[in-house]
This record gives C-alpha cells, sequence and structure tokens, in this order.
C-alpha cells in the first residue's frame, strides 16, 4: 500500500513538473501562409516612433501580415488596452513596445494565457517578473547601456574643457531607454573626474518639453557646457533653448544624443551637436524574419540585439540621405 501511494505521489509530482515546464515557455506559432499580426505602438508623438510604426506597415506585405496596429498615444493604461482589443481580434502573434516597464506586465501576461507568442521591441519590461524564453519569446532591440556608455566615452575623448558642467535630460521615467541610458552614461563619465552632474530631468523623449526643460535648467545651471539627452527630440529641443538664451551649441556647449535622426545628423553637419548614436526604428524586417524563425522552431534568442552605429562631423553627411 505504501508503495503505491509513494509511486502515485512520484507520478503526480512528474505530471506537476511537467506543466510547470510548458507553463514556463511561450505559446508555439504554427507555420501559415499569412498570419494575422498585432503591432501595439505607444505613441506617435515624435519622427522616431513614426518611422518604427510605417517600418511594420511597409512589411506587412512582404511577409504575408494581416497587420492590426494600433496607437497608445502615450498612455500605458491604454496600450493594455490595445492588447486587450487585439487579443479579442485573435491575433496570431504580438509585436509590443512597452512604454515603460512595470505597467505592461498585465499586457505580456494576457497574451501569453491566450496563446498568444510575444516580441518585445525597441523596449523591454521589468525581467524580474516577465522573462524572455518564458513569459515571451524575445525582446527584439539595442543595449540601451552600450548607447549611452559610447556617448560618455565619445564626450570623453572630444571635450575641450577643463571642467565638464553636464546637465541630462532623460527619457520617460520608468522606461527602459531612459534607465539604461542613463545608467550607461552616468556610470562612465563619472568615472572621470572633469565631469560633474549638476542636473538631471526627464523630458519624456519630446522636443518641446526637452526645449522647455532645458530652459528652466539654464536658470538655475547657467555655467552648464555640456548636455546630454537620451534622445535626438529633446537634444533638438535642448538646442532651441540655448540658442534662445543667446548661447552657442557646438562652441559653448557641447550636446550629445542618441537616435541618429535626420534633425540630429544635420545639427552635426551644422556644427551644433556633437555626437548621436544610432538607435535604429525599422524594426520591420527584423521582426518578419525572427517571426518566421520561431513560426520554423527554431529556439530564439532570448535578446535579438541590434547593433547601432555612430554618428558624428566625420560621417553624419554621408548618412543623412538614409535617416528619418
Amino acid at each position: 500500500m505504501k508503495r503505491r501511494i509513494l509511486m502515485g505521489t512520484a507520478i503526480a509530482f512528474g505530471l506537476a513538473l511537467t506543466t510547470v515546464s510548458a507553463i514556463a515557455e511561450p505559446p508555439p506559432l504554427a507555420q501559415k501562409d499569412r498570419y494575422k499580426v498585432g503591432f501595439s505602438q505607444m505613441e506617435s508623438n515624435n519622427p522616431w516612433r513614426i518611422a518604427e510604426t510605417k517600418s511594420f506597415h511597409d512589411t506587412a506585405e512582404a511577409c504575408n501580415w494581416d497587420l492590426i496596429a494600433t496607437d497608445a498615444a502615450g498612455s500605458a493604461a491604454k496600450q493594455v488596452a490595445d492588447v486587450d482589443s487585439m487579443i479579442a481580434q485573435g491575433i496570431d502573434v504580438l509585436f509590443l513596445p512597452p512604454r515603460e516597464e512595470k505597467p505592461l506586465i498585465p499586457a505580456v501576461m494576457k497574451a501569453k494565457a491566450a496563446g498568444i507568442p510575444t516580441f518585445l521591441v525597441d523596449r523591454s519590461v521589468d525581467p524580474n517578473v516577465a522573462k524572455a524564453g518564458e513569459d515571451y519569446v524575445a525582446f527584439l532591440g539595442s543595449d540601451f547601456i552600450d548607447q549611452g556608455r559610447r556617448v560618455a566615452e565619445w564626450t570623453i575623448e572630444n571635450f575641450k574643457g577643463d571642467k565638464g558642467i553636464i546637465v541630462e535630460l532623460e527619457g520617460t521615467t520608468g522606461s527602459s531607454p531612459a534607465n539604461d541610458r542613463k545608467k550607461g552614461f552616468d556610470d562612465r563619465i563619472l568615472q572621470d573626474d572633469r565631469f560633474e552632474i549638476v542636473a538631471s530631468q526627464t523630458g519624456d523623449f519630446a522636443r518641446d518639453l526637452g526645449r522647455q526643460v532645458m530652459e528652466t535648467l539654464l536658470q538655475a545651471h547657467p555655467d552648464v557646457n555640456i548636455v546630454y539627452a537620451h534622445n535626438d527630440e529633446m537634444a533638438i529641443g535642448a538646442i532651441q533653448a540655448l540658442e534662445l538664451a543667446g548661447r552657442k551649441p557646438g562652441e559653448d556647449v557641447l550636446v550629445v544624443s542618441i537616435d541618429g535622426t535626420r534633425d540630429a545628423l544635420q545639427a552635426i553637419i551644422d556644427g551644433k551637436m556633437g555626437v548621436t548614436v544610432e538607435s535604429s526604428p525599422f524594426f520591420g524586417p527584423l521582426a518578419c524574419e525572427v517571426m518566421k524563425r520561431y513560426a520554423a522552431g527554431e529556439t530564439i534568442e532570448p535578446w535579438v540585439q541590434v547593433k547601432d552605429r555612430i554618428f558624428t562631423q566625420e560621417n553624419a553627411a554621408d548618412h543623412i540621405d538614409e535617416a528619418y
């Protein structure tokens, strides 16, 4: 009798482990001629986001997608609701650029519960709560920490003054690029005693808000001679604020940034910006390729990393025609 009980317990335990193992994997994707694909964009208030959405629309026909694309207009709550709507419409796969790391966890989990494989695009979610290879298939995107570090290293090598007084314009609070671009830059730049970050404030990745924040920070820190913006839109806004204050970007203030937009490359050519590290928005073709690999049964690496270029006075003119 005891032996039967032990055997039954062992079998039950084995079944439980099998169930846990199955739950710990993202849903599979069947191979089909055509897919209903959801793309939940977080907002469309800047050239980067517009270019990313266009990339998915441009890819849809070539990849045999029936694309359902939404725009959360900068609201994490609406983005979660948009994903709910896509699930109800029976999408086969979800591509999601989460506006913030924590608030979009429910969207990832709901898609998984509905049997829909999810790929995070250009931004990630809190890895302590949702994990690649378990709750979603993979993260497609850049190394944001490395982007910030590369900007810092360029600044260290090219700053000509004795003391660097830095104002930092942060991206959307709680977003993975803002968190990581800050860490990458701050950790590296503060290894050099010549530099001090005197203010760090969010401009929400927006040009006009970046300009407003820069105007305020200039009043508190008139001696600033370096501006590090987490994206080009805020950098362009900062340039506008500096010029309105009678400062000369590129001469008495070094402006450095990330993204690689057309306006930023033009600012570099015009001598108003020093550097921008690329963060490409053209995810459509990569999304198609990775989705097909997954449907074919391939194991997808947790992080499908995008390699980023760096644009300076030496090469900006060579690449401006391909910029967005």
